[in-house]
């Protein structure tokens, strides 16, 4: 039977904060509101493509470049430091807190495991008011390696202290989800953006339509996907 995590680190962009404000401010600059989605993609797989050959990939000069690369170099440095800005500044899901709390008052300590520094991740757990509910904050630029490479699940476990076993990640991706589980980690898959977890991946040990389902079933040891 599978044990109850002691840690339960959040994935932070699309899982706890909602992007799609930052449509409005491309189209302040003079970019459609659907240069965001391909703009994403392009940032994540560039910086798994970095990870992959070995190297460091800075969250903001790596936002910064996919952003300029996916906009064929039209916009100026002011107009994509704007855009990129606007990470900081991101709502968190309605869903967020009230996992986050399902989480701390079922005896477990609630991290993020973020791609982002944790300066900055920190100001945003501050303006969201998340920050009085989150523990720890675990990133890829302090662990040298990206997600969902199976080092950064192991690093966190390490850092914080506690059996890979006993350490859970929720996750609106389900590369991310792999990820955890191919390193010996619990994971949690919220259906809220992929709707499937797809066959190409592990499937994760709960599965939820909402981040309070998930988090209520990896806290029932007996629950069932």
């Amino acid at each position: 039977m599978r044990e109850r995590p002691t840690v339960v680190l959040f994935d932070v962009l699309e899982t706890l904060i909602d992007l799609d404000p930052l449509a409005a401010r491309l189209e302040e600059v003079g970019q459609p509101a659907t240069v965001l989605q391909p703009w994403f993609l392009r940032f994540q797989r560039d910086a798994m493509a970095l990870t992959l050959a070995g190297d460091p990939a800075p969250f903001e000069p790596l936002a910064r470049e996919s952003l300029g690369t996916e906009t064929k170099y039209t916009l100026s440095e002011r107009d994509i430091e704007y855009v990129v800005e606007g990470f900081s500044k991101l709502p968190t899901f309605d869903d967020a807190a009230p996992a986050l709390e399902k989480i701390s008052e079922a005896g477990a300590s609630v991290g993020c495991l973020t791609v982002n520094s944790r300066e900055k991740t920190r100001s945003f757990l501050e303006g969201a008011g998340l920050a009085g509910l989150v523990d720890h904050v675990v990133t890829a630029q302090e662990a040298g390696i990206w997600k969902p490479h199976p080092d950064i699940y192991r690093y966190a476990a390490k850092r914080l202290d506690t059996p890979l076993e006993r350490l859970a990640l929720v996750a609106v991706h389900a590369w991310d989800c792999h990820g955890a589980k191919k390193a010996g980690a619990q994971a949690g898959w919220c259906a809220r953006l992929e709707c499937r977890p797809g066959d190409v991946f592990l499937p994760a040990d709960v599965t939820g339509s909402s981040l309070v389902e998930v988090a209520d079933k990896l806290m029932s040891p007996s629950a069932s996907m």
